[in-house]
């Protein structure tokens, strides 16, 4: 279904060697907000780095696709040491095509990794990648992303009752 991840995941800090083996993947294409960092927030999340240093150490191509604009995504990507899209019009598969191109590996390998149905999830499905959903590492409190989590909701059972909110 277009809607439902392959695979719910906490966060990709869970993500190491056997679950890539496991599940045949060998890059990924990672959302930016909420995902590696918090919402409009300049720096990664506590773990993101050393996760990633992991990922470098086992040769896994990694690119940022985000639908922000080149100033938000350029400075996390760059503190990331990662090579990024920006503007990658999510749920369109315009950055999720980009990316895997530029990697090398085949979609049925890569894994689009994001915390949002609406936007990663559908268009790594459209795409034909493995599609993870991650839990935001906070939720946010404003009007807008309260209307999309709830519409989440209706596809996709995620109880954000737990989360921590910032």
């Amino acid at each position: 279904m277009l809607f439902r991840p392959k695979i719910w995941i906490k966060s990709v800090l869970s993500i190491d060697k056997e679950f890539l083996d496991k599940h045949g993947i060998k890059a990924l294409i990672l959302d930016m907000d909420n995902t590696l960092s918090m919402h409009k927030h300049p720096e990664p999340e506590k773990g993101v780095m050393e996760w990633l240093d992991k990922m470098r150490e086992l040769g896994i191509p990694m690119r940022v696709v985000s639908n922000n604009t080149e100033k938000r995504v350029a400075p996390l990507a760059k503190k990331l040491g990662l090579p990024y899209c920006y503007f990658g019009c999510k749920p369109l598969t315009f950055g999720i095509s980009k990316a895997v191109k530029l990697m090398g590996v085949p979609a049925k390998n890569t894994a689009v990794i994001g915390d949002q149905i609406f936007t990663d999830i559908i268009a790594g499905n459209l795409k034909g990648t493995i599609t993870i959903l991650v839990e935001p590492f906070h939720i946010e409190d404003n009007c807008l992303f309260r209307l999309k989590r709830w519409a989440e909701s209706l596809f996709f059972h995620r109880d954000y009752s737990k989360l921590e909110r910032k």
